[in-house]
């Protein structure tokens, strides 16, 4: 059998090439680095996260990434079964220790008597020989791709920019003034509710540190970067902080949930570490991606409390991310119209997030592992989390304002109201979003495979 070519290992590609070789399809994957690295990656591993060490929260009931967690699991997602193998204490949320994650998804690849792995850059289309192409090359695509891809589809170039969170070494973390809890003690998988390090402001403290990071002299962006807009889930906390004084007490370091065993004060603004390794040595700064200069970095950061002497084993940085108009260019299974052996996946399709990106190549592998075999492509439920994603970047979104999306409940089909209910509220409205989306991929995965 001709091979499926999937170009990129990261979480998109690998869990692509996982679910071409599961469903019995040979695959060769395509991975640039390590003959060229990127300015975010510092390994040649598949699957390296380049920026938290988080898939967000793990609660399949009440939210809807936790949703797509369990629906990629029994999907048998390798992305997911590995964020489990290797999870991390975090709250309500699946963090993982990124280095032995990354690890387990390239030994199970490279170990898979299907999978092929290649090294080196596809520059340009990929040759025409290739008649079933998955391009998985993420936001950081090769510019003679990009530049190839934009010539191919007529369409201007869509970028954003996203940033990266500084990494504190544990031992230089003072816990005479920084405490262990999660936000109202809620445990996580593999976590026990006291998962973040916690370091509390007063108000002087708050708007001193506020002032500073407000003055802080920040990247300068190249003359063709300038009129990039920023992605709004990840802002760069300064960009928050200038959008007004409590924007960043109601967003990463608001202090609810939260008490501090130091002080009877109640803290005004609180800053949360989240574990970023399996040894419990390294932690990130929740929230706080930045595009401040490095000196400048270390130096507002440590006015932190519990921070004074922190030492970093990586400082926040920022780099461009680009993707499609994807409604415009893509049919429903994720081919691009204008050259339909070529299937996109992940990030560049302008989903948001590791778990998004992963879930959009779990199904372009189970679309081209169909049309490889010659069963007919069947497609996951407008009401499963996978089925939302899937229809808002193929046609729900808008073209003409189309923004990178995180799943949300917005993108489902409204719940059935029970009869003699006028509405359904809060808790029970998402569950029963989250109860008929499994039960609905449940009989998708049961059920035979039709044409939609």
């Amino acid at each position: 059998m001709t091979p499926v070519h999937v170009i990129g290992g990261g979480l998109a590609g690998s869990e692509a090439a996982w679910q071409l070789a599961q469903a019995g399809v040979p695959v060769t994957l395509h991975e640039m680095r390590p003959v060229r690295m990127t300015e975010a990656h510092q390994t040649e591993g598949f699957a390296e996260l380049v920026c938290s060490n988080s898939f967000r929260s793990d609660d399949a009931e009440q939210n809807a990434v936790g949703l797509l967690h369990e629906e990629m699991r029994r999907c048998d997602s390798i992305i997911i079964a590995s964020g489990d193998a290797h999870k991390v204490p975090a709250g309500g949320a699946l963090a993982v220790d990124r280095d032995d994650f990354s690890r387990q998804v390239t030994e199970r690849l490279t170990a898979h008597p299907l999978v092929t792995v290649e090294r080196g850059e596809v520059g340009g289309l990929p040759p025409e020989a290739w008649d079933s192409v998955i391009v998985a090359t993420g936001p950081l695509t090769s510019p003679s791709l990009a530049e190839a891809v934009r010539a191919l589809t007529g369409e201007a170039e869509l970028a954003f920019f996203d940033a990266i969170a500084p990494i504190v070494h544990r031992d230089s973390i003072d816990m005479s003034r920084a405490w262990f809890q999660s936000r109202y003690d809620k445990p996580g998988p593999g976590g026990t509710g006291k998962d973040y390090i916690n370091c509390a402001m007063s108000r002087e403290q708050y708007e001193a540190f506020l002032q500073e990071l407000l003055d802080a002299p920040k990247t300068e962006f190249k003359e063709w970067e300038k009129d990039t807009p920023y992605f709004e889930g990840c802002l760069p906390i300064e960009v928050m902080a200038s959008r007004g004084p409590d924007t960043l007490r109601y967003g990463p370091m608001k202090p609810v949930g939260l008490t501090n065993p130091h002080s009877e004060e109640r803290p005004w603004a609180v800053v949360q570490l989240r574990q970023d390794n399996a040894l419990g040595t390294l932690y990130n700064l929740v929230g706080f991606q930045t595009k401040m200069k490095y000196g400048d970095q270390t130096r507002v950061l440590r006015m932190i409390p519990g921070l004074e002497n922190a030492e970093f084993a990586r400082l926040g940085g920022l780099h461009r991310n680009t993707f499609l108009n994807s409604p415009k260019v893509l049919d429903g299974s994720l081919r691009l119209m204008a050259m339909p052996r070529l299937r996109f996946a992940g990030q560049v399709t302008g989903v948001e997030g590791y778990v998004e990106s992963a879930a959009i190549g779990l199904l372009a592998g189970r679309f081209a592992a169909a049309e490889r075999l010659g069963t007919p492509l069947s497609f996951p439920p407008a009401t499963t989390a996978l089925g939302a994603l899937l229809s808002h970047i193929t046609g729900g979104a808008e073209a003409e304002t189309f923004q990178p999306m995180n799943v949300n409940f917005g993108l489902f089909p409204e719940p059935e109201i029970p009869a003699g209910q006028r509405k359904i509220k809060g808790r029970d409205r998402k569950r029963a979003y989250t109860s008929r989306a499994l039960a609905d991929l449940d009989r998708w995965l049961d059920r035979p495979a039709e044409a939609a």
